[in-house]
This record gives structure tokens, C-alpha cells and sequence, in this order.
């Protein structure tokens, strides 16, 4: 029996990774493909592929009766912890923190700004070739409400900042202060909402936050809000979202959605006033080194037998 590293990328492209023949690691490369490297008895850390169906995924995991970590490269654990069942105690799952911070704070940026300075139209005018003037809202001035205040809620304030706007309003499962200032808990949000300009959804999906975003919290959006998702598209309740954005009372910009890929002539596709990217918000050149860095980190405390960071759970 060999102590098998799973990882969706080449060893050899990894700077920093253990030596085979001091930690008696063996690396084997595994994306998703249809034949597994190694007998999946053998792995005791398996790096999930990034991007992948989660039934490919999760395939290898009841065969991996020797699995001690599993590492996804995602900052959501959702696709993987359904799956857990099937492991044996004292497995531990450990996320993507630090890895799609600075990627989704962009895309979240970008596509509030291209939301409220009417950047979709000026893409059809310019195909049409019409010119679109006129008066658009700014996000200087703003009021802006980040529900799942983590590290990546984080990132997206400090890129707000600079934008000069009005306030940045901070909830996360419970109340807590930072170096910025408070952060409610979840059970304050009703009360919050109706003074957001733009509401900015960046929280795991868990049961608790799966359909947050239903028909009572849109409705107690203020009138002409935006609503960001860059979390999972179950948070959002797609059916809720289409009623209010057919009235013309508040606006939406997705990069996920409810169901995902979006199908083809699914209504969300032409809703009024809202805005859709597939999926991209970790998607960039970043994601590569800052991957890499993660993994070199945590197999290398992995063989050393040290604490890993970033564990979301252990399995019981």
C-alpha cells in the first residue's frame, strides 16, 4: 500500500510540494477523467478537481478507505460535503480560503458598476449603432449591504472603498466586530435591508442560507436596489427573483444561478434589469498560483503531521 496524493494538476507544476522520497508521498494526477491514477484505497489526500460535475467528484470518495484530507479548490464545500457520508471518522474537509478572494471581489465590482451605469445597453446600442446618453446612478454615494461577511466578503469592501461610497453595512451568521467595524448577525438582516442600495450576497450555501433570498427579503428591498449574488444560486430564489424583476422594482446581477448552467429559454435569460456571468467569479489568472500556493502549504504540513488550515469540517 502507498500513501497517494490525488491532485488535479501535474506534480511537476507545483512549486514546493513535499519530495516523494522524504514524505513517502506519491503523487498521482486525477482531473476528472474517466479512469482513476491509482487504486483509490491508496489516497490519503485528495485535492478535488476544480470545475467539475459533482457526481464526477464525488465518485472515488466511497473506494478512499484510507483518505485522511480532502482539499477542494473552491471556496464552497457544498458539492463535496453531500458525499461525505460514505467516508470513515476523522476525515477532514478543508476549503479554498485565499485562493478567489481577489478574483470574485473583481467580478463583483465589475458587474455592480456595469449594472448601474447601463454598460448591457451601451454593448446593444453600440451593435445597433446607437448612441445611448444620459444620466446613469454611481456607486459613489451608495449604501451597500454584504450578507456573508468572510474573507471574500472582506475583499469585496476593500475594493468598495476607493468607490467613495456612502456605507458598507456587514452580516455573517453571527455578530461580530472587525478592524472596519460591526458585523451583524443574519437575524438583523430584515431590518437592514430597506436601507441598501445594493445588496451584495457572498455567504456559503448551507441550509440556512439556501433560499435566503426569497420572496419576503426581496420584497423588503428598497425600491431601485440592486442585488449581487456571488455566492451559490440556490441562496436566491429564482421563481421570487423573477416577480420582482418583471415589476421593474429593483435589478439583479448573477454570477450564479438557480438552475445552473442556465438552460436555454429559461425566462431568467431576458428578465428586465438583470445581469448574467457564468459562473466566472474565481475563473481568472489568479486562480492558478494562488492554487498552487495552497497546496504546496497544506500537503506540506499534511506530511509533517502539522494543523491544516482552512479545515470546514471533520468527519464523524
Amino acid at each position: 500500500m502507498t500513501s497517494d496524493v490525488w491532485l488535479p494538476l501535474p506534480a511537476d507544476e507545483i512549486d514546493g510540494l513535499p519530495s516523494p522520497l522524504e514524505s513517502g508521498l506519491h503523487y498521482r494526477f486525477w482531473d476528472g477523467g474517466p479512469d482513476f491514477p491509482a487504486d483509490p484505497a491508496d489516497c490519503v489526500f485528495y485535492t478535488v478537481p476544480y470545475l467539475k460535475a459533482t457526481e464526477i467528484v464525488v465518485r472515488p470518495l466511497p473506494a478512499m478507505t484510507s483518505l485522511r484530507v480532502v482539499q477542494t479548490l473552491s471556496a464552497g464545500t457544498d458539492h463535496v460535503q453531500q458525499a461525505l457520508g460514505t467516508l470513515h471518522s476523522g476525515v477532514r474537509l478543508c476549503n479554498a480560503k485565499g485562493v478567489h478572494e481577489a478574483s470574485t471581489a473583481e467580478l463583483t465590482l465589475a458587474l455592480i458598476l456595469a449594472s448601474l451605469r447601463g454598460i448591457p445597453g451601451f454593448v446593444h446600442g453600440q451593435r445597433a449603432e446607437e448612441w445611448r446618453s444620459g444620466f446613469y446612478p454611481a456607486l459613489a454615494d451608495k449604501s451597500v449591504l454584504i450578507i456573508g461577511y468572510g474573507s471574500i466578503g472582506a475583499a469585496i469592501e476593500d475594493r468598495l472603498v476607493p468607490f467613495e461610497v456612502a456605507r458598507v453595512v456587514r452580516v455573517a451568521r453571527s455578530a461580530r466586530t472587525t478592524a472596519r467595524g460591526e458585523v451583524h448577525p443574519l437575524t438583523d438582516m430584515p431590518s437592514l435591508l430597506p436601507d441598501a442600495d445594493i445588496v451584495i450576497l457572498s455567504t456559503p450555501l448551507t441550509e440556512r442560507t439556501r433560499g435566503l433570498a426569497g420572496a419576503e427579503f426581496l420584497a423588503g428591498m428598497k425600491d431601485g436596489a440592486l442585488l449581487v449574488n456571488v455566492a451559490r444560486g440556490p441562496v436566491v430564489d429564482t421563481g421570487a427573483l423573477l416577480a420582482e424583476v418583471e415589476t421593474g422594482r429593483i435589478t439583479a446581477a448573477l454570477d450564479v444561478t438557480d438552475p445552473e448552467p442556465l438552460p436555454s429559454g429559461h425566462p431568467l435569460w431576458h428578465a428586465p434589469g438583470v445581469l448574467i456571468s457564468p459562473h466566472v467569479g474565481g475563473s481568472t489568472s489568479a486562480f492558478a498560483p494562488r492554487a498552487e500556493r495552497l497546496l504546496a502549504r497544506q500537503i506540506t504540513r499534511f506530511a509533517a503531521g502539522r494543523p491544516l488550515d482552512n479545515v470546514v469540517l471533520t468527519t464523524e
